[in-house]
């Protein structure tokens, strides 16, 4: 079959185009307007309940939150990698292709010619990317609301000690770093459901429900060491990474058991859309 002259396959819809087109979605910059705020909420709820006090004899991370910036960023990722971090994950890469056969745009993207692989390929980069986004504008507003609210000085452990100000900035990109590796099964799940609905909602849902239900298989005990294949078991792991002397062992772990789902889980969408028969 002859193509048209100046056709490349690898030109059509460019990664600028598809990031441009979902940083203008409203529920892109609500995303982002509800991570950047929740900084600011934490410094009112300490202001208001007072300095955190753990209420026992043992001392958490959230006990050092009003400490420093580099606490008070750290506790910021603590309370919401279990969750809120999820969610821009799976909005991002759940409701990418979903939203377009929603839309019954779907079917004109590939008509335009854009193949198949390419489409899945633009969006999953851009979701991917948007969800990185995300997670590095939580600690830097964080960072930035806590430089004023409690000052610039060094990551206070619960366990006693300290790590000064610079390699606490640096072990913070790495928890930044292990969180996204963590939370791609995450993406895996809302893509490889994206590429199967019409229902934005339905994969966006379906990836949080899973990924929830997860974390609650981890809290069963009973499951010995089969917990040690669950993405959730190794989710905190990163907390070994803001240490005077960092531990690397369970993150690598971590790190293989959800890059290995996520492989697996891109595969099988990308291998179901090359086959779908697309009517929307």
């Amino acid at each position: 079959m002859e193509t048209a002259s100046g056709y490349r396959a690898g030109r059509t819809l460019p990664f600028r185009v598809e990031l441009l087109r979902q940083l203008k979605r409203r529920r892109t910059l609500v995303m982002f307007a509800i991570l950047a705020i929740l900084p600011f909420v934490l410094v009112i709820a300490f202001a208001i309940g007072g300095e955190p006090d753990g209420g026992g004899n043992e001392v958490t991370l959230l006990d050092t939150a009003t400490q420093s910036a580099a606490n008070f960023a750290t506790v910021n990722l603590f309370v919401s990698a279990g969750f809120l971090l999820v969610v821009p994950v799976a909005l991002f890469c759940g409701d990418t292709v979903a939203s377009e056969a929603g839309w019954s745009s779907l079917r004109y993207l590939l008509a335009a010619p854009v193949p198949r692989a390419r489409l899945l390929w633009s969006k999953l980069v851009v979701g991917l990317g948007l969800s990185l986004a995300a997670m590095i504008l939580l600690p830097l507003v964080a960072l930035a609301v806590g430089v004023a609210a409690y000052g610039w000085g060094p990551l206070q452990l619960p366990t006693g000690g300290s790590v000064d100000a610079g390699t606490a900035a640096q072990q913070l990109v790495v928890v930044v770093t292990f969180i996204f590796v963590s939370q791609l099964v995450t993406a895996g799940l809302a893509f490889w459901l994206s590429t199967k609905t019409d229902a934005p909602l339905g994969a966006v849902g379906g990836a949080v429900g899973l990924t929830i239900v997860g974390n609650v298989l981890d809290q069963v005990t009973a499951l010995g060491d089969w917990r040690n294949f669950l993405p959730a078991h190794w989710s905190y792991a990163w907390a070994d990474a803001v240490q005077p002397n960092p531990e690397w062992s369970s993150m690598i772990q971590g790190c293989a058991v959800s890059v290995t789902y996520a492989l697996v889980l891109f595969a099988l969408a990308f291998r179901g859309f090359a086959r779908k028969d697309v009517v929307s």
